[in-house]
């Protein structure tokens, strides 16, 4: 099977904890992209803000791959009954990567270059990319 890549959206508090334990979390109704992700795919993070309530930013925060294992729903003990229970997927996250801008890539992404309303679809929160376009963003995120 072939190896697909993925663009997750989420603020950067949130894609530095995933980081930090290794692993991509979605709500539920996007647990079927999750199970759909395959070993060895490819995972970037684009985060429009700091934090729910922080100021923009506009980077991408983190790239890695798909680790072996299946999604899997995280209920802590301390999760409340009828309360948001994410699920997750491991990550082998590039920790050399850096964080870095979106704003020069725009015009050769091929998700941003010919649409002005590119960022309509990040509201899915999970989707599939080209390779093109997660190479690119590896390429930019290992500059130093």
């Amino acid at each position: 099977m072939a190896i697909r890549y993925w663009l997750g959206v989420a603020q950067r508090d949130n894609v530095q904890r995933g980081v930090a334990m290794g692993f991509a979390q979605a709500g539920y109704r996007l647990r079927t992209t999750l199970e759909g992700m395959r070993e060895s795919d490819g995972v970037v993070y684009y985060s429009p803000k700091t934090a729910v309530e922080g100021e923009l930013l506009r980077e991408f925060t983190a790239i890695g791959f798909v680790a072996e294992g299946n999604a899997y729903e995280f209920r802590s003990p301390e999760t409340p009954s009828g309360t948001y229970v994410p699920w997750r997927r491991r990550i082998d996250y590039d920790t050399d990567a850096v964080s870095t801008s979106i704003r020069p890539l725009l015009n050769v992404l091929e998700f941003t270059r010919s649409d002005p309303d590119w960022g309509y679809q990040l509201r899915r929160g999970l989707l599939e990319i080209s390779r093109h376009d997660y190479d690119l963003i590896r390429r930019q995120m290992r500059r130093m």
